[in-house]
């Protein structure tokens, strides 16, 4: 992204905030999910405000209700409910989960938008993506309280304030790269953490990284989401007043 006309920049900067809140606050966003159940705990198939029963099999999630059944694939085809909400399966290591999201939710009802610091081009950085020779595994805490493994691509170098910056970073599905950070001002003016995110790098790992774009992570909008914390290195040594700060409500 040029940083050649500040305007241009601010505006498509305002245009991707007003995309995020449209975003979050749909009828089954981030912001209305209620509950992540693990099938381990549930060896009745018993789910809290859930009809039926619910049970792991080969992989798959098995639903049965009223004489019949339904089975769900990890992250695959969802389950609508007749009063509106909606049911998904997941998987976390080989834990199979159902996740339920109601568009009645609370956290959904009292959304007022999203916190973030002004814009600023001097979080618009010239950086290098590197990877490493083989993707690496650390484990980390989730926001559940239970670790597990995060995986890495390689290392994503940049300088802010004269000060560099190295992250350990991932490579998403269409290219782009992916980043759990935090800084100085995790905790105090900004959420614990939060989720960092560029595009594709060019062949030499070239690539223009916006920080104003660092986003909350979705365990901020629902409680029931299992977000994982930073990796070893990847907290910044100085303070990232850019992108999402917080969550706002009414």
């Amino acid at each position: 992204m040029s940083t050649d006309n500040p305007a241009e920049t601010r505006a498509e900067w305002e245009r991707w905030r007003a995309r995020r809140t449209a975003a979050v606050s749909t009828p089954h966003g981030p912001l209305a999910l209620v509950g992540t159940y693990w099938l381990d705990d549930y060896p009745d198939g018993e789910l809290p405000a859930l009809p039926g029963r619910w049970r792991p099999q080969g992989g798959l999630v098995h639903h049965e209700v009223d004489g019949g059944g339904t089975v769900l694939e990890p992250e695959g085809r969802p389950l609508l409910l007749p009063d509106g909400r909606k049911a998904l399966a997941i998987d976390r290591e080989g834990f199979l989960a159902v996740r339920l999201w109601d568009p009645q939710a609370p956290a959904r009802q009292a959304f007022a938008g999203i916190d973030a610091f002004d814009w600023d081009a001097k979080w618009v950085v010239p950086a290098v993506f590197r990877p490493f020779a083989e993707q690496r595994t650390v484990q980390v805490p989730n926001a559940d309280g239970r670790e597990r493994g995060l995986g890495l691509t390689g290392e994503l170098s940049f300088s802010l304030d004269g000060t560099a910056c190295t992250v350990s970073a991932t490579v998403q599905e269409d290219g782009g790269l992916w980043a759990v950070i935090a800084d100085a001002t995790s905790g105090k003016s900004s959420f614990h953490f939060r989720f960092l995110y560029a595009p594709e790098p060019a062949a030499d790992g070239s690539l223009t990284l916006d920080l104003n774009r660092t986003s909350l992570p979705p365990c901020a909008f629902a409680d029931a989401f299992i977000c994982p914390f930073p990796p070893p290195g990847n907290t910044l040594p100085l303070p990232l007043e850019a992108g999402e700060r917080a969550l706002l409500a009414s």
